[in-house]
């Protein structure tokens, strides 16, 4: 493995590119076809910096180097919203990039994928510890065979459905069909968010997208980074096969992407930036805030600029709401048929909670949406809503001791209480 890290402080420019040099001099890529998978633009990564870097050592010395955006169902990215992904001009990509190809991942497109086999029922139910006993066909964007080798280039974070992000979770589900995207997400929610996010080690969901991932047959590298907190640039790097550079990033973000708190807060309030644009992404303000809510609490998503809960699976929600995990395993006979990866969304943004035919669903915290979406809407979707006009987060600052927590730049940074 080639590896650079640090627990405080960021990677120098310099051992960056050193590392992915020695990390790619390999003879044996020259001549090759090499198919990179990164994030879109809701993930915090350097990837400018690894488009250069990569386009640098390999550019003149392979055969092709293409992109393929790891999408799994959010919306493709426009060109424009691609040159400023990778930061490049439009003159540059007819000039200096000319060769590079950049793809969306189109996950509703069926002519897109191959299928690399099936997972048999038994060795799921194996994988996921007796929650589920059902094969599942393990399907994948065809691109992956039309190459020599497929490099993974993305950031590792503490992950609400497999306990940390990155590695082999870009090929599952970010470039998979739906089989088993749902199947994850779904075994993910059945543990809880609030079990498995952050959880160190090989966690069931973990374990199932690595099964999936060696099923497809070309070679793998992957560059895993970790990102330093409030920055765009690495605290660690580590560049080998998906599954062990995984591993040793994990345990980096373990260190630099959790933070502890004594107590919990009665109040929340999560400012979501920019780069999420729905309540599909945005609710990741959710799922690292909830350890630390009290019992009854409130957990507050400010995001003025969202005005759609998913630009993919909005009408699904708007017929199923968001509900606890129990609400849908007691009824299970209602929501069989809509797709895990919807529900398990539903039940991570809604948290823990209880159901029961008596006493109904009670949820263990309130959570608000303070967006763009209406009350009406909100209350249909069985969410608390709040005029975002009023609030102004700044006169949440510095309030911990009233038991109130703001978050100005929520979704990445995980939330546990130190005991």
């Amino acid at each position: 493995m080639y590896s650079l890290a640090v627990t405080n402080g960021t990677l120098a420019d310099e051992q960056v590119s050193q590392l992915v040099h020695e990390a790619l001099a390999d003879s044996t890529l020259d001549g090759k076809r090499i198919l990179v998978l990164i994030p879109d633009g809701t993930r915090t990564a350097p990837i400018p910096q690894m488009f250069r870097l990569l386009h640098k050592e390999l550019g003149d010395r392979v055969a092709a180097l293409d992109y393929l955006i790891a999408l799994g169902t959010h919306n493709p990215m426009s060109q424009e919203q691609i040159n400023r992904l990778v930061d490049v001009t439009p003159q540059e990509r007819e000039t200096t990039f000319k060769k590079v190809q950049i793809f969306n991942h189109l996950w509703n497109k069926p002519d897109t994928f191959i299928s690399c086999g099936v997972i048999s029922a038994d060795e799921i139910a194996d994988i996921s510890r007796g929650m589920l006993h059902q094969a599942v066909e393990v399907r994948v964007n065809r691109l992956v065979i039309e190459y020599d080798l497929i490099i993974i280039c993305g950031p590792v974070f503490p992950h609400e459905v497999v306990g940390f992000s990155g590695g082999n979770k870009y090929f599952f589900p970010g470039i998979s069909g739906q089989e088993v995207i749902n199947l994850s997400h779904w075994l993910g929610a059945l543990i809880t968010c609030y079990e498995i996010i952050g959880k160190p080690g090989i966690t069931p969901v973990r374990r199932l997208i690595n099964r999936a991932a060696s099923l497809i047959p070309t070679p793998k590298l992957c560059l895993a980074m970790v990102v330093a907190p409030k920055t765009n640039q690495l605290a660690g790097l580590y560049i080998d096969k998906p599954e062990s550079a995984w591993e040793a990033a994990a345990n980096l973000s373990a260190k630099v992407h959790i933070k502890y708190v004594d107590k919990p807060f009665k109040q929340v309030l999560s400012v979501m930036p920019q780069m999420y644009d729905d309540i599909w992404t945005a609710a990741k303000g959710m799922y690292k805030l909830e350890p630390v809510v009290t019992d009854g609490g409130e957990l507050i998503i400010y995001a003025p600029h969202i005005t759609e809960f998913s630009y993919t699976h909005g009408e699904i929600l708007a017929e199923v709401g968001y509900h606890v995990r129990d609400y849908f395993l007691k009824q299970w006979d209602r929501f069989q048929a809509y797709p895990g990866g919807v529900l398990a969304h539903s039940t991570h943004l809604k948290g823990m909670g209880t159901f029961d035919s008596i006493k109904g669903e009670q949820a263990r915290i309130h959570v608000t949406l303070a967006t763009g979406i209406s009350p009406e809407r909100c209350a249909v979707h069985n969410l608390n809503y709040r005029d975002p006009a009023t609030i102004q987060p700044t006169e949440w600052s510095n309030r911990e001791n009233e038991g109130i927590l703001l978050v100005p730049k929520a979704g990445e940074i995980l939330y546990r209480l130190n005991s």
